[in-house]
């Protein structure tokens, strides 16, 4: 059963015989006798007996009916939607917990001030996590941070970078200077689970001077993570950013650390599968200052439960 069928078959339906049908749809009526004839071998029942000169719906008939009806404006609404005159529709986007907290909000405002018919999903979760959400087609979009890996993305993704995030390390207020990773060898590590990026990073500055944390503390929230560090409960990395959300950090002294830096943080998507709506939420990210204001075929020659994490 095909959508050129239904369409034939509502036809004759709605121009009450075959004669009527063939020319409304600009088709010969013998195409249309056979395409009904197709439509009857394939549901195993016949959908009209003649009445005199007249075609009537059978019971089987009156049942399709509807369901053809519903199926062709979904095919419909569905092309609407494939062209975008304007992003519309639903937008998944993932997103680490840093940049949802501290870089969204503002954003994702302007952005439905913007373009109000997109209906745009939130999920938070560590730059592994997210990546796999893509792959998977669970979300249409992530920002994620650049990966230590970055063969994890391969062929598969689109990326382009949106926003740099400064890495500082967080100790209790009074913690001695931090020239290398001596200086916190004797530390809990407070972090995210395996799949936070930010974690491969400090871990890797670890391993690359033969020392591993003394033991890592596993939390789900930054709030909670600089909470404890306040506390005395150990050190954590984190992007400066975070902190400007902090109400209070008198007890946290926040270092430097030169030898990891900036770390990109890329919007991703799967190769292939860029929407409109995508496209606008990728010019807003980039420009987020300026009105974005997208042709219809903007989106055409782009190429470029929540788990919260980094």
């Amino acid at each position: 059963m095909d959508l050129a069928a239904l369409t034939i078959f509502r036809a004759v339906v709605r121009e009450n015989g075959v004669t009527r049908a063939a020319a409304k749809l600009n088709r010969v009526q013998s195409n249309v006798t056979t395409r009904i004839k197709q439509l009857e071998e394939q549901l195993g029942t016949d959908l009209f007996i003649r009445d005199g000169r007249r075609l009537v719906l059978t019971p089987a008939g009156e049942t399709l009916l509807p369901y053809a009806e519903r199926l062709l404006a979904l095919a419909d609404e569905a092309r609407h939607a494939v062209r975008e005159d304007r992003p519309s529709g639903r937008l998944r986007l993932g997103a680490m917990e840093s940049v949802a907290a501290t870089r969204l909000p503002g954003l994702l405002a302007r952005y439905h001030q913007q373009w109000p018919a997109v209906e745009l999903e939130l999920e938070t979760g560590t730059t592994d996590r997210l990546i796999e959400r893509v792959r998977e087609f669970e979300v249409d979009a992530a920002l994620v941070a650049t990966p230590l890996d970055q063969t994890a993305l391969g062929d598969l993704f689109e990326a382009v970078p949106v926003f740099t995030e400064e890495l500082v390390m967080l100790t209790p207020r009074g913690h001695r200077p931090i020239h290398d990773v001596g200086d916190i060898a004797l530390s809990t590590l407070i972090a995210f689970e395996r799949g936070c990026a930010y974690r491969a990073y400090i871990e890797k500055w670890y391993l690359e001077h033969g020392v591993r944390p003394a033991r890592v503390l596993e939390l789900g929230s930054y709030h909670a993570i600089v909470a404890c560090v306040a506390a005395g409960a150990g050190v954590a990395v984190a992007p400066r950013s975070v902190l400007d959300l902090q109400t209070d950090t008198s007890n946290i002294a926040v270092h430097d650390l030169p030898d990891i830096g900036m770390i990109e943080t890329m919007l991703i998507w799967r190769r292939g599968h860029f929407s409109s709506a995508l496209n606008a939420l990728r010019r807003t990210l980039m420009a987020p200052e300026e009105t974005v204001d997208l042709p219809a075929t903007a989106a055409a020659g782009a190429t470029a439960s929540a788990v919260d994490g980094g």
